[in-house]
């Protein structure tokens, strides 16, 4: 288990990062698009304190929330306690403690699926996908400015060429978004950026934020970022074969 260094150590700070990002609802516009939920089994696969539990029970006929960290898990059992639909587990991606054909949809949000080297995990998202289900994945994108750049500077081996082939080549379709981050103030706006990157890439970040949001009224800032909407859906009529084997039609 690879710790998350943000949410781990600085839960508080990234509630609000979590509060902050997508203030137009552009993200949710695309998930519903590409991966509805109303009426059907979501499992949100590394759901941290389980923010994107309560939007998805919403409408969902029951919402499973898997976590690795026990710390994160209590803390999601604690927001969805009372939500009878909702239930939260320890679990990692790599070995999700649900049954076969389980799920409608399975949902990931800048967790564990960064790339090449996430194949047991995909295969796992499938196997709990009932046939016509749908997988998505919502990361980061480092084609974005700033945002990107920000991150090509704490991460200088990453290649996104690669990632995007290796999505590509398993039959992911990718889908560009611009979403706006909300500060409410420059307090908030530090307190995030500073759990996201370095401090050196973090000083660089807060500083071109605020002059990116000079001279704008009020004491909000606010921040366009990229983001990759990867989406997959589950053949109907497959039969799941174990790990390393080829699917198989009945």
């Amino acid at each position: 288990m690879v710790p998350s260094p943000n949410i781990w150590y600085y839960p508080e700070a990234y509630e609000l990062e979590n509060r902050v990002q997508d203030a137009d609802g552009t993200l949710w516009s695309v998930l519903a698009e590409q991966a509805p939920w109303s009426g059907r089994d979501v499992v949100d696969i590394g759901c941290g304190d389980g923010f994107h539990l309560t939007r998805f029970a919403a409408a969902a006929r029951s919402v499973v929330g898997v976590e690795p960290y026990q710390p994160l898990v209590r803390r999601a059992e604690r927001r969805v306690a009372g939500l009878g639909t909702v239930s939260v587990l320890r679990g990692a991606a790599q070995r999700l403690p649900l049954p076969d054909g389980s799920a409608d949809v399975a949902h990931a949000r800048t967790a564990y699926f960064f790339g090449p080297g996430c194949d047991p995990g995909l295969r796992e998202a499938d196997r709990v996908l009932r046939p016509g289900g749908t997988l998505v994945i919502v990361d980061l994108d480092t084609r974005h400015a700033p945002y990107g750049d920000w991150m090509l500077a704490d991460l200088p081996h990453y290649d996104a060429d690669a990632v995007d082939a290796f999505f590509a080549a398993a039959g992911f379709a990718c889908h560009r978004v611009e979403a706006r981050w909300a500060f409410p103030d420059r307090a908030s706006m530090e307190a995030v950026l500073r759990i996201e990157f370095s401090a050196r890439v973090a000083e660089r970040a807060i500083a071109e934020t605020s002059r990116r949001n000079a001279g704008a009224p009020g004491p909000g800032l606010d921040l366009p970022v990229g983001y990759r909407v990867l989406v997959r859906r589950k053949p109907g009529g497959l039969v799941h074969s174990p790990a390393g084997d080829s699917p198989r039609i009945p």
